[in-house]
């Protein structure tokens, strides 16, 4: 700093220090977004941007995706929450169909959103951890110094790693590829894809979104701007948050009205429930589950309001409705009996609601237990448009069309994996989940490769690792079936192997013709 620090302010700063160093202990990642640095190339030969309409007569329903920020799989009522009152998102359910096995690209905020609307796993987009706001600031410097700090406790980026700033622009998200099938596209709410308010190459008006009425990142970053598209009309919302989901909806059914005669989408991402909560008046003290529980019950309100404009405009029928969240739940919210939070491996980490809603279509009360995940949206969101996937790129996620609407039973995927940063902890291939370590912060002998490959299964204080889940049997992550099942083990091992030797041959992912 510039100037003196008193012994007060640094007082200050050493709690405030604690403070940030517990709660990213907490949830395991670092506070500043990392990438691999070859993630960052791209070849030459690559062509960017080849979409193609493949199908003239595809139905191109209106397409809304409401997404929730750290809500927990247990807190709606459809997925067993018994403590708040969730009415609209449990009609999503009820006139539509359930997902029980419904997966995040991620377990926190900025790469979860990176693969949901690019349809690729974040590490090939090299957004691995939460990306923060670039202005310098006392909160920015405190977060460098902590950073500094972290060097000695094993926090730091690894070697070779770099700071990735935003959503790199050769990336197509969902807006940008349905602008091309002729969709009106809008955003309202929570970004967190790059700070655009220092650099607005990242604003969402950037990657294909005709508007953008929102914030750039969490509400606990500073300063928090409320943003319409490319002008910023406050500078730091601060403590007057509890208007903002009422704010969104607004704007939410302003967009729908207006896009009336053509087909839309509208990305929805809430700012809730992440952490500081805020409820507005009507909903405060109303709910059985404290603040968060108010703030959920907002969100249902919102809902409820986003489903009443369709029915009232007549769009009903013509748009299907999505509802999930980025990651499971923080420092509050129920997991709903599965293992682990935010930032985890664990399936509470990962597993978040799917519900989708499209009458006529999707078959009413319909309840999927095969797994998917948020990936699946670009593809399946593309197919339904008439659009062919981009053919210069992998695309990880898979069209569960068929899934939605009965006509497939089984889904279309081998594998799911896990991250944390930009390490691979575990994977799920069928009913099999494995995990060779996780969180190394708070577990911190990773399992040796070749250990695992010649059969030693490691065993000492912190139990015995790896481990092994059978997700039909044991959802909640109780019981480890290595002893059991070393063979299965070992290849889910190989293929992890597998997977990280082809990322790095080819980190994001280019396919060259």
């Amino acid at each position: 700093m510039d100037r003196s620090m008193t012994r007060r302010e640094f007082m200050q700063m050493g709690v405030a220090a604690g403070t940030v160093f517990a709660s990213s202990s907490l949830i395991g990642f670092n506070a500043f977004a990392t990438g691999n640095k070859a993630a960052l190339l791209q070849p030459k030969a690559a062509t960017y941007g080849t979409l193609k309409i493949v199908n003239p007569q595809a139905p191109k329903p209106n397409i809304i995706i409401i997404l929730t920020d750290d809500l927990g799989y247990g807190d709606p009522g459809c997925y067993g929450g018994k403590s708040i009152r969730t009415p609209n998102i449990d009609s999503l359910a009820r006139e539509g169909a359930k997902f029980t096995d419904f997966y995040a690209s991620n377990a926190v905020c900025s790469p979860s959103r990176a693969g949901l609307l690019t349809g690729r796993y974040p590490m090939r987009s090299g957004i691995t951890s939460v990306l923060p706001p670039q202005k310098e600031s006392f909160e920015k410097s405190l977060i460098t110094f902590l950073a500094g700090l972290s060097s000695q406790l094993g926090m730091t980026d690894r070697e070779g790693d770099v700071k990735v700033l935003g959503l790199p622009a050769d990336e197509i998200i969902l807006a940008k590829a349905l602008r091309l099938a002729g969709y009106r596209t809008g955003m309202v709410g929570k970004w967190h894809l790059g700070d655009f308010s220092q650099d607005p190459k990242y604003n969402p008006t950037q990657h294909g979104f005709d508007e953008f009425f929102g914030l750039p990142h969490s509400n606990d970053m500073v300063p928090c701007a409320l943003y319409r598209n490319m002008q910023e009309i406050e500078p730091d919302i601060g403590r007057n948050q509890a208007r903002l989901t009422g704010l969104y909806t607004r704007e939410a059914i302003r967009f729908i009205e207006q896009s009336k005669g053509k087909p839309f989408f509208l990305y929805f991402a809430h700012t809730f429930p992440h952490q500081p909560l805020f409820a507005s008046e009507r909903f405060k003290r109303k709910s059985k589950g404290g603040l968060y529980g108010d703030v959920v019950e907002e969100i249902d309100w919102s809902v409820g309001e986003i489903l009443k404009c369709l029915r009232e405009i007549g769009l009903e029928q013509n748009t299907l409705v999505i509802f999930t969240s980025d990651n499971g739940p923080w420092f509050e919210g129920s997991p709903g009996g599965l293992r682990g939070r935010k930032g985890q491996s664990y399936e509470g980490g990962f597993r978040v609601p799917g519900l989708f809603r499209w009458p006529g279509h999707i078959p009413a009360g319909r309840v999927c237990r095969e797994p998917a995940i948020n990936l699946d949206l670009f593809p399946t969101c593309l197919a339904l448009a008439g659009l062919g996937l981009p053919m210069d790129r992998i695309i990880d996620g898979k069209d569960i069309s068929g899934l939605l609407t009965g006509r497939e039973e089984k889904t279309p995927h081998d594998t799911f994996f896990f991250y944390h940063l930009e390490e691979l902890e575990g994977i799920r291939s069928g009913k099999w989940k494995y995990l060779r370590n996780i969180n190394h912060y708070v577990y911190p002998r990773p399992i040796d490769n070749e250990d695992l490959l010649l059969g030693k299964i490691g065993k000492g204080l912190l139990g015995r690792w790896p481990l092994l889940y059978d997700m039909e049997y044991d959802p909640g992550e109780s019981y480890n079936c290595i002893d059991t099942y070393p063979e299965i083990g070992r290849q889910l091992h190989q293929m992890m192997i597998k997977w990280e030797q082809d990322l790095k041959n080819n980190p994001r992912g280019w396919i060259k013709h």
